[in-house]
Formats: structure tokens, C-alpha cells, sequence
């Protein structure tokens, strides 16, 4: 079987590197060919991260790749859609490829329609507001991360939806260390386009920090985040993120309780948990679903549940190490690479052989 991967970005891309890439050696090894064709270039991605404008004509050469890449399609048995082909194009354009190609998948691990349909813009919403729904409609399968991503898919129209969460290469997650002797230490991980939620527990963790009951560390943040707070402030890279979890006792996701982050996956939530990490996190959307309350975690809502929730873990080494063990078992029971992807080749192989799916939700 020959795939064509159309995916947003390179490696570089979370979204891309998880969803797809690391799928890429077990599926070679169980007969499965891909080809790769990433839509936009790392550029794009370091500007973004950076707060620089777009460069626009990288983005420009890279539609055009795109647009001749789909003319090539045909020769594929698959297409293996990260959420859309073209972003900001209305779905006619699509279509207009897609009706002579081999059957698609597409995949969602964020709530991509609402930047169409709750755009500021009119237009947009007029124009792209429904398009992400079209192209699920259409699609021989839709694969998303969560039950509100499952959901839109679902009032669609899509004829079939599996839910495959974003998982975790457990052989890159090492086991969690002892208790420390000194200060715990509370990590968050992420890019800096989300670190904006920090914002939301400040306060708690200035209690923390400040009042010499933990100390902050922070990956992948700009660094302005949580402004004059003290915290150890690590640059995010691939080789060297598992090493900095390993080095936090809680990690924490804030969330706001809104459309968008309802369609979030708790990647962070599974992450550390891989590492045998308690955590505390916002109960919005997923989140719910990967922390067990007073299991392998806390979810917390006001600024008093997360000082309390915090102050707990870091005055009691043994309660995170139960939590901890709790945690990665959750992840190897549910959220392993290497669990995933029997799931994944079957529904790879039937979209291809145009059968039934088994049951997906």
C-alpha cells in the first residue's frame, strides 16, 4: 500500500510530528509506504514562534508545491490529510483536486474550524466557516484526538470517525526518579504560542515560589513568560525535552474553558505522566478524561484549588510518587505509541481496501 502524507509541517510541527512522523518506522515495518509532502517550511514555524511576520513568499512557493504535489495523487492508493491541503482556501478549491484522487483520511488533534467559524472576520466565517465540515463529510474516515473534535466530525455528516489520541514513544519517557531532598520542582513544557496560560496560575505559583515551597521550571517558553517570577527557563528541543520532565516532581496544564481548548488533546497531561509524574491541570475538555482526580492527579479551577492542589503534591514526596506509578500506567495502557499502532494500520489498510471499519468509538 502506497500513502501520500500531506501533512501542515515538517518534523518541527508538534501537531505533524505527533500524529504522523512517529508513526512512520512501524508503519514501513508492517508493509505500509508513505510519502512525505509537508505543506508549509520551518521558517514559517520559527517565525511563528518568534512573533515575526510570516514569510510570504516561502508560503507562496509552498502552496504552489502543494497544488503540483495533488497532481501526482492519483498514483497513490491513500492521501493522509493533516486537517486541510490548502489553510485559508475555501473548500471548492479542494474539492476540485480532490475529486479525482484516491480516498483520504483526514485528522484533527486541535478544533482547527473554529479559527473559520468564530473568525472576528465575516468573510471568513461566511466563507471557510463550514469548509472544515465539507471536508470531513467527504472523507473515507476522519481521525481525531478527542470526543469534541469526534463530535464536530459526527454533526457533519462524516461516514466514519475514530478517535486516536496523541501518544507517547514510551521508550524516550525514562522512569521517574525518587523523591527529591530538596524544593520540588513544578514544570510546565510547551511553545511559545501557548504560554499564555501560565498566566492563569500566577498567582498560585508565586505563592509557591515565593513563599519557598517549590521551585518553577519552564520549557519552552518565551522569555517574558510569568514576567519577574523566578524559574528555571530551559529551551525547547526534541532530544532533550523527556530529560527536562524527568527533572520536574509536578507538571502542571492551565487551561481557559473555551471552543478552542475543548479541542485540545493533553499532550503536556501525557507527557509527564509517561515520566511518572503527578500533575494538575484545568478540567476542560480531555483533561477530564486523563486525570483521575486524587488518582494520578488534581484538576483544579480557581486560583485556591490550584495553591491547594500544589501545595499537597510538593509537601508530600510519597503522594506523587503514587500518583506518578498511577500516571504511567494510565499512559501504557492508553496512550503508548506502540499501542496505537495495530489500530492504526487496520484503519489504514481498510479506508485503502475501501471495507467496513470496525466500530471506532
Amino acid at each position: 500500500m502506497r500513502i501520500l502524507l500531506l501533512s501542515r509541517y515538517s518534523p518541527r510541527g508538534p501537531s505533524s510530528r505527533l500524529r504522523h512522523y512517529q508513526f512512520l518506522p512501524a508503519l514501513a515495518e508492517a508493509g505500509i509506504s508513505v510519502a512525505v509532502a509537508p505543506l508549509l517550511p520551518d521558517s514559517y514555524l520559527e517565525a511563528l514562534y518568534a512573533g515575526r511576520s510570516r514569510p510570504l513568499r516561502s508560503i507562496a512557493l509552498a502552496y504552489a508545491a502543494r497544488i503540483r504535489q495533488m497532481t501526482k495523487a492519483e498514483t497513490f492508493d491513500l492521501l493522509w490529510i493533516e486537517k486541510e491541503l490548502l489553510p485559508w482556501f475555501p473548500y471548492g478549491a479542494e474539492r476540485w483536486f480532490l475529486k479525482s484522487a484516491p480516498p483520504y483520511i483526514v485528522d484533527f488533534d486541535d478544533a482547527w474550524f473554529h479559527h473559520y467559524d468564530r473568525s472576528r472576520w465575516s468573510l471568513v466565517r461566511r466563507l471557510l466557516g463550514q469548509k472544515l465540515d465539507a471536508l470531513m463529510r467527504h472523507a473515507a474516515l476522519v481521525t481525531v484526538g478527542n470526543d469534541y473534535l469526534a463530535g464536530r466530525a459526527e454533526s457533519a455528516g462524516a461516514r466514519s470517525v475514530a478517535i486516536l489520541p496523541t501518544v507517547v514513544d514510551l521508550s524516550r519517557y525514562p522512569a521517574a526518579p525518587g523523591p527529591r531532598e530538596d524544593l520540588p520542582v513544578v514544570g510546565w513544557i510547551g511553545s511559545p504560542i501557548t504560554d499564555h496560560y501560565l498566566d492563569l496560575v500566577e498567582e498560585p505559583l508565586r505563592r509557591m515560589v515565593m513563599g519557598n515551597e517549590a521551585r518553577l521550571c519552564l520549557v519552552g517558553a518565551t522569555p517574558g513568560a510569568l514576567g519577574s517570577l523566578p524559574a528555571i527557563r530551559q529551551p525547547w528541543r526534541e532530544d532533550t525535552e523527556t530529560r527536562h520532565i524527568a527533572a520536574f516532581d509536578i507538571g502542571i496544564m492551565p487551561l481557559a474553558d473555551t471552543p478552542w481548548e475543548r479541542g485540545k488533546c493533553g499532550y503536556k497531561l501525557i507527557q509527564y505522566m509517561a515520566c511518572g509524574k503527578p500533575v494538575v491541570a484545568s478540567p476542560v475538555g480531555v483533561n477530564r478524561d486523563i486525570v483521575e482526580h486524587g488518582v494520578n492527579g488534581f484538576l483544579a479551577e480557581t486560583p485556591e484549588e490550584w495553591a491547594g492542589a500544589l501545595r499537597r503534591l510538593a509537601a508530600d514526596p510519597h503522594l506523587r510518587r503514587r500518583f506518578g506509578a498511577a500516571g504511567r500506567s494510565k499512559v501504557e495502557r492508553h496512550y503508548s505509541l506502540m499501542g496505537t499502532v495495530p489500530r492504526l494500520v487496520e484503519l489504514l489498510r481498510s479506508v485503502a481496501r475501501d471495507q467496513p471499519l470496525t466500530a471506532a468509538r
